[in-house]
């Protein structure tokens, strides 16, 4: 045994390599592990960032309990029951909640020196680390000794001491003028700009009809040139994606990679949801999967009380504040606890790749620094349920395989999609987390990302998620997604001139372009549809101020835009093995101007209740319940 002894331990190493192995050795000598056991772990450790005693943990050969004790003994300390004897609540100021979190360490007792100045003991759940962590202690707290406890204990007590500061603090994120959350404060000031302009614009109908036509037409046209440009551009700029696959370094090791997954009545998909994600198929000690709930969220609480949770998945609960029930605030609470250096978002009836965070770490690893996001492909297991189902499933795969994809490879500001997209976790604080009061944190957060100098792109790897076929419930959620595209829209154009020398000439063009053109075509669309009048052969007399030749001029560009995304849509498709859904591309002419519905509720709910989060019910088909991830083209 001596000798198998030697050949494990023969090499010098740093201090902490040095800690870690005098652990095995412990773990070894009790009969807690067998030497060729530790021999993987220390062959995995040249591929994942991970310690030994980790990957040990993560093939299941020891508990945390067995891996604290042997460090005990190794560091000439004790495994301390934070339940039983918990932190002095008078120490808590020593340390930030959000440092105690990231180092997994916090202030337990103080006792008196030798020269009479205060000693403390910290209890953390990774030795190894805690000589490096010195330098970064304050002053008082750098002689300071060490106790271990579970991690889940020690964020539990954190949790607990900090809940006003941590609970406060996901709120107001994001800088206040970078930040949405003024506008609850306007209320008045917005209903009275809106009536203002609608005014204007009925007296302007009212003393000219023709002319003011003639200028919403010209308006029209602007936003429909627009968007066709920036659909073309897109449809060239994302071909040859398929050349760009990453593949990671030699020698770069796998990173820890936190999912955050929020769940809100989620009774129906609870254990659907865990069963999808565990097809998944990175080495699970390296996979954080943080499941977030409200503290008043029974509902979800229970039917998670009935799924046995696995080890690499746990649930965060977000204390309740102010009112506010939002994603992104959700969302800020829980990246604290993360344990992961790329955080990564995924929704409640998601089915990733299984592959996907193989995908997501190897791309990182080929990138540039300064790519801060990757965005994944969302797509429907879910396209043949009903017609709806059929036209959402090509909408998602134009604006996911041409639209964000080309203008991602075009260097724009492009708005992300909710879930499936994952950042390097220093970028994400960096730039401020999420906007907690923005219903569509997703898009506000691309944004900021390129205003930081930092990029997005689109990564090969598809997530399926259940596709929204019921009308009212479609409409609810598209409300909601244009709602928060209007509020990006205003909060980013605060202060036009700062965005064009954050963005440059070029990057602003594109964010204009992009929500302008989206918002313009469903909130003129009742405009647009006037132009059908003259199909029928009967002619209004609004018509009169516009020569027949630009009328038809008109008509034509509105009937080619219709073709355009026909045409888009059913390209888009190609390759994936849903050749049946190709043919009802020819619908979404009358499919896209269903989102009208939703563009006015927005225009309603952004003057009234611009913070409301309308959310949409998720497991409501029988593929949202049971279906697995099936495998499409990227």
């Amino acid at each position: 045994m001596q000798i198998a002894h030697s050949a494990l331990f023969h090499s010098a190493v740093p201090n902490r390599s040095a800690a870690q192995i005098g652990v095995a050795r412990h773990l070894i000598e009790t009969g807690a592990i067998q030497p060729w056991q530790l021999f993987f772990a220390r062959k995995k450790q040249e591929e994942w960032d991970a310690t030994l005693t980790e990957v040990l943990r993560g093939e299941e050969w020891i508990d945390e309990d067995t891996a604290l004790e042997a460090a005990a003994v190794h560091f000439d300390t004790q495994v301390v029951n934070l339940n039983a004897a918990p932190p002095d609540p008078t120490l808590a100021q020593l340390l930030t909640p959000e440092f105690c979190l990231r180092h997994s360490v916090l202030p337990w007792v103080a006792f008196q020196g030798g020269d009479d100045a205060p000693g403390y003991i910290l209890a953390t759940s990774r030795p190894e680390y805690f000589d490096d962590l010195r330098a970064e202690l304050p002053e008082a707290l750098r002689t300071a000794q060490m106790v271990l406890a579970p991690e889940q204990q020690i964020q539990a007590q954190i949790a607990a001491v900090h809940r006003a500061d941590l609970t406060t603090a996901c709120e107001a994120r994001v800088a206040p003028h970078e930040s949405c959350r003024d506008m609850g404060q306007s209320r008045l000031r917005r209903c009275l700009l809106f009536l203002m302009g609608l005014t204007a614009l009925m007296y302007a109908l009212w003393q000219d009809m023709q002319t003011t036509f003639a200028v919403l037409t010209a308006i029209a046209v602007v936003m429909q040139l627009t968007s066709v440009a920036m659909k073309i551009s897109a449809f060239f700029a994302s071909r040859g994606f398929e050349t760009e696959r990453r593949e990671a370094p030699p020698g770069s090791k796998l990173p820890k990679i936190s999912v955050l997954v929020p769940l809100y009545h989620e009774k129906e998909i609870a254990g659907a949801l865990v069963r999808r994600l565990s097809a998944l198929t990175y080495p699970k000690i390296l996979l954080d999967v943080v499941l977030i709930l409200e503290e008043h969220d029974t509902l979800t609480r229970d039917a998670l009380s009935e799924t046995t949770l696995p080890g690499w998945m746990r649930i965060i609960t977000v204390p309740d504040g102010s009112g506010l029930t939002t994603k992104p605030r959700a969302l800020n609470y829980a990246l604290d606890f993360c344990r992961g250096d790329i955080i990564g978002i995924w929704d409640a009836e998601d089915a990733p790749a299984p592959n996907q965070l193989e995908v997501i770490a190897a791309h990182f690893a080929a990138a540039d620094p300064n790519v801060g996001c990757l965005q994944g492909v969302l797509d429907y297991y879910n396209p043949y349920t009903n017609w709806m189902s059929r036209c959402f499933t090509l909408e998602y795969s134009m604006w996911f395989r041409v639209i964000l994809r080309g203008m991602a490879r075009l260097g724009a500001a492009i708005p992300l999609g909710g879930t499936t997209l994952f950042m390097r976790r220093h970028v994400l604080e960096d730039v401020g987390r999420w906007d907690a009061q923005n219903v569509t944190e997703d898009a506000d957060l691309g944004v900021r990302l390129c205003r930081y100098g930092y990029h997005t792109e689109l990564a090969h790897t598809v997530t399926q998620e259940e596709a929204n076929c019921q009308l009212h419930r479609w409409v609810k959620q598209r409300s909601r997604w244009l709602k928060g595209y209007m509020v990006t829209y205003f909060v980013h154009m605060r202060r036009p001139l700062s965005l064009m020398r954050a963005l440059g000439a070029r990057r602003f063009i594109g964010f204009n372009v992009i929500f302008l053109s989206t918002l313009a075509q469903f909130l003129l669309a009742p405009f647009v549809w006037s132009f059908w009048i003259l199909a029928t052969g009967v002619y209004a007399p609004w018509f009169g101020g516009l020569p027949d030749p630009v009328l038809a001029a008109v008509i034509t560009l509105f009937i080619g835009v219709a073709f355009l995304d026909t045409a888009l849509a059913a390209s888009s498709m190609i390759g994936q093995g849903r050749d049946p859904l190709i043919r009802w591309a020819v619908t979404l002419p009358i499919y896209f101007p269903l989102a009208t519905l939703g563009a006015y509720k927005a225009l309603y709910e952004l003057l009234i209740k611009p913070f409301y989060w309308d959310k949409t019910a998720h497991g409501q088909t029988l593929e949202g319940q049971i279906a697995e991830f099936s495998a499409v083209d990227t």
